[in-house]
């Protein structure tokens, strides 16, 4: 009878901790997949982090990033959530600024070289992903380019997940964690 009871026991606990797994929606790793998340729901997670920032830009870059990683086939996500840690929510503050479209801190490494300069945001958008193009695979571009930085990254496809940015995208150790913690908080917010 206690053998019996036991099994039951560990039956339930085992059918409760499954169940309780579908709830967390794990977030992509490999950069060249596709997004799940549509510009609503990506300006809803946006805005939810930094509600003083104008929603129809924000709505606007959205469209952006799932229009231009959908034509690259890159994970419009992983863009969009990138987009958010390299300019802290659009906030901005280091060496690239809101008027220079670049969303991503491409080419600013230091006081000397504050970073390439878009002249629109759709362009800064392209540049962006195209660059995380070049990290994740060697796959050529399927748009003429506007990565002005696109030719440095060698070898292409160095870093196919979001882990394998730390170091080579940015030096921070842990780049690939805080994105996933931002992937996180994105799907949670959404699923």
């Amino acid at each position: 009878m206690k053998r019996r009871i036991f099994y039951i026991f560990i039956f339930c606990l085992s059918f409760l901790f499954f169940s309780c797994l579908s709830f967390f929606v794990r977030p992509p790793h490999f950069i060249e997949s596709a997004g799940r998340c549509s510009a609503e729901e990506l300006t809803a997670f946006f805005i939810s982090q930094n509600p003083k920032r104008d929603r129809a830009k924000v709505k606007r870059l959205a469209r952006f990033y799932i229009e231009e990683c959908e034509a690259e086939g890159i994970n419009s996500d992983i863009a969009f959530s990138q987009m958010c840690l390299e300019t802290g929510f659009l906030n901005f503050g280091g060496l690239v600024s809101e008027d220079m479209n670049n969303f991503c801190g491409l080419g600013s490494i230091g006081a000397g070289k504050k970073g390439e300069s878009f002249p629109t945001e759709k362009i800064g958008v392209l540049a962006h992903v195209q660059h995380l193009k070049a990290y994740a695979t060697s796959k050529p571009l399927l748009r003429p380019p506007t990565d002005p930085r696109y030719k440095y990254v060698n070898p292409k496809g160095k870093a196919p997940t979001i882990y394998e940015l730390a170091g080579t995208w940015a030096a921070d150790p842990n780049y690939g964690k805080k994105l996933e913690s931002i992937l996180i908080r994105l799907y949670k917010s959404v699923y």
